[in-house]
């Protein structure tokens, strides 16, 4: 990003200022405000940040308009079709795909650092058995700083790099973890010849009494569901990861405050909340129904898995999620579920359907990443733990990225303060 040599003119009572304009990579110019209160003595309001840039970033790209979302440059569907999750996180973590050598060093790495400390087995214990398996995995994670304080210092470059590896490595491990606890079932350590995919489904569905074998293409899919979960940008989850991490937080207190934003209904939970939409309305000829709910501005019901706070139009993970969901559907011979069929109609109707259009509500990966998850045999409780496992490496790309960066100063946001002005304090015998 440099300066374009473009200014943006901005008058108030008196006063004329001048401020000078970045051009990125891609994408619109950004106006640099960051001498305007020394210089003008005002701020901005922008709630939810939706039209201020909080940092620089080589890492994503999203043009929400085309439908279009990049990793260093490298478009989404491209990747999903042709690469796999660790070398998607090499290239996140890196900035470029790896040579064959590299990532086949990369791979072992984290396939070393897979199990967790014996000791943690401990801590599960600590949990109700009902316990969500998020609040689970943001204790586990914050934890982890107590059980590997030799990766805790922000400063020293390979201590940096040993916690990336961890986490990315281990979190599978932990959610896979938690699922088993919630359950009621022993732990399943991981396995070194497995790849990442299919290593998580094993350590979720094995059980001593009887051979797990991972179908490749029930595999494929949940490493497709990893990748297109990667990264997204400065989104919730991403700039609290980074705005922890501006206070020199350790890395592990950093992605559990990540996690536990991910937790959110509008965040990480949009797929569990579109898949029992797609249940509550149950059979297609109730689709007419709740199109006709979701167009009156009285009621409450909205279309969930439609739409997206940042692409107007197709999301580009959906057309790789949808061919997933095909695939998996198939293989599981449940091709003709119900839930499928309203899916399939309810996207159909929505796309030919011009309120729908007008509005840029198209299908997004949440849509269908749910019936694959939940044909696969998860409960609507590990949709959440699943994205946290995908987005580790997005976090902690930024994450690096953030300690990195010369500009970056500790977050504090300004405030448009409009409680009671300043007043003298009375006496209770006086009130």
């Amino acid at each position: 990003m440099n300066k374009s040599g473009k200014t943006a003119k901005i008058e108030f009572n008196d006063t004329s200022l001048e401020l000078p304009l970045l051009s990125p990579a891609i994408g619109p110019d950004a106006a640099d405000i960051r001498r305007l209160y020394a210089d003008g003595g005002i701020f901005t309001y922008d709630p939810g940040f939706t039209s201020t840039a909080s940092c620089k970033s080589t890492i994503t790209y999203i043009d929400g308009l085309k439908g279009e979302l990049l990793y260093r440059g490298y478009p989404i569907e491209q990747l999903a079709e042709k690469s796999h999750y660790l070398e998607v996180c090499y290239l996140l973590l890196y900035g470029e795909l790896p040579t064959a050598g590299e990532l086949e060093d990369f791979e072992a790495r984290i396939t070393r650092h897979t199990m967790v400390h014996e000791q943690m087995n401990y801590f599960f214990r600590g949990f109700r058995r009902d316990a969500h398996p998020m609040a689970i995995m943001v204790g586990v994670v914050g934890a982890m700083s107590a059980f590997y304080p030799d990766s805790t210092d922000v400063n020293d470059p390979r201590q940096r790099e040993i916690a990336s590896i961890r986490m990315i490595a281990k979190m599978p491990t932990i959610a896979a973890m938690a699922y088993k606890y919630s359950l009621g079932q022993p732990f399943v350590y991981p396995r070194n010849d497995l790849d990442y995919a299919a290593n998580f489904l094993r350590m979720c569905f094995s059980i001593p009494a009887e051979d797990y074998e991972v179908n490749p293409i029930l595999s494929r899919a949940m490493d497709r569901i990893f990748t297109l979960h990667a990264d997204h940008e400065q989104n919730a989850s991403t700039s609290t990861v980074r705005l922890s991490g501006s206070s020199g937080a350790n890395p592990f207190a950093c992605i559990a405050a990540g996690i536990a934003c991910l937790w959110g209904p509008a965040h990480g939970g949009a797929n569990q909340a579109a898949l029992e939409m797609l249940k509550e309305i149950g059979s297609v000829d109730r689709i007419p129904e709740y199109i006709a709910r979701a167009k009156d501005k009285s009621d409450p019901f909205r279309l969930m898995g439609f739409g997206h706070r940042v692409y107007k139009n197709f999301d580009p993970r959906a057309k790789v999620m949808k061919q997933s969901a095909d695939e998996v559907l198939d293989l599981l011979g449940i091709e003709n579920n119900e839930t499928l069929k309203v899916a399939k109609e309810l996207e159909r109707i929505a796309l030919e359907d011009e309120y729908f259009q007008e509005k840029k509500l198209f299908p997004n990966v949440d849509f269908y990443s749910g019936i694959i998850l939940e044909a696969m045999g998860f409960p609507t409780s590990m949709f959440t733990p699943i994205f946290a496992v995908s987005r580790t490496v997005g976090w902690i790309a930024q994450w690096k990225e953030m300690i990195g960066d010369p500009e970056q100063k500790i977050g504090r946001p300004r405030q448009l303060y409009v409680g009671a002005p300043k007043r003298d304090y009375v006496n209770v015998e006086d009130r």
